[in-house]
């Protein structure tokens, strides 16, 4: 099962969700990658859980049966790590797809790690892989494609998966359909990992400017993209909902 699969985990709201920071988890994407630490033929599912993804468990079970099936759910968002603070369990560092991209990029140009670039509007993906080839020199982005989750683009994502064999994939069709898609899909993915970015690739590629690196440290990223992003309001307001429960949850309060 690789290195990390005892590694602790804080339940929120129902939903576990694995303590690891940045350097656990890529050593744990290491492991999978590594063939005489990882026998399985199947794609390795991460999930980068933020309060909406477990506001949208508790809603749905389909989508808390994809976050359970997942191999590892990282800490994303600055509402997570206040939970793991109120319920008494830290956590330090968010483990997020936007940053995650260009950790796990720098990580695979070092070993030699395969890399897909999957979804965004077209021409993203070509401009993202750019970008971090630029930054990364060796990084190996073996193919790019904007496609969709949608059942008619499966074969030819497929087809190109099978002749560019990637270790890495990196998927950004949004939240939820990027997770339920690669659960969906992810005993056929010819790829050793599979980790839904969202809009990592707009971030990379300047299509979506990302917070000031101080409005991140301060936890107010989420209001950033809501002055940049009014349409994002009813994802929004799944925030104090979350926190009111959160607490209910610490208290014991009914």
């Amino acid at each position: 099962m690789g290195v990390l699969m005892d590694q602790p985990r804080v339940t929120i709201l129902g939903v576990s969700i694995h303590a690891v920071d940045f350097q656990a988890t890529l050593a744990q994407i290491a492991a999978w990658i590594r063939p005489a630490e990882s026998p399985s033929t199947i794609c390795r599912q991460i999930c980068t859980v933020n309060p909406e993804f477990i506001m949208d468990a508790r809603r749905d079970p389909q989508f808390a049966a994809v976050l359970q099936r997942a191999d590892l759910r990282v800490p994303d968002g600055i509402g997570v790590l206040w939970a793991t603070r109120l319920l008494g369990r830290p956590l330090q560092e968010r483990v997020t797809g936007s940053d995650g991209i260009y950790r796990i990029c720098e990580r695979a140009a070092r070993e030699q790690w395969r890399v897909y670039l999957l979804g965004a509007a077209p021409g993203v993906a070509e401009k993202t892989a750019s970008i971090l080839q630029k930054r990364y020199p060796g990084l190996q982005i073996v193919g790019v494609y904007s496609g969709s989750p949608r059942a008619e683009d499966w074969p030819i994502i497929h087809h190109h998966l099978q002749l560019t064999q990637p270790e890495i994939l990196f998927v950004a069709f949004g939240h939820p359909r990027q997770d339920f898609w690669i659960d969906a899909h992810r005993h056929e993915l010819p790829t050793k990992v599979a980790i839904g970015v969202g809009g990592a690739f707009d971030f990379v590629a300047g299509v979506t400017v990302r917070a000031p690196r101080w409005v991140q440290r301060l936890g107010l990223e989420w209001l950033h993209r809501l002055i940049h992003e009014p349409w994002r309001w009813r994802r929004m307001l799944k925030l104090p909902q979350f926190v009111a429960l959160v607490i209910v949850q610490r208290f014991g309060l009914t």
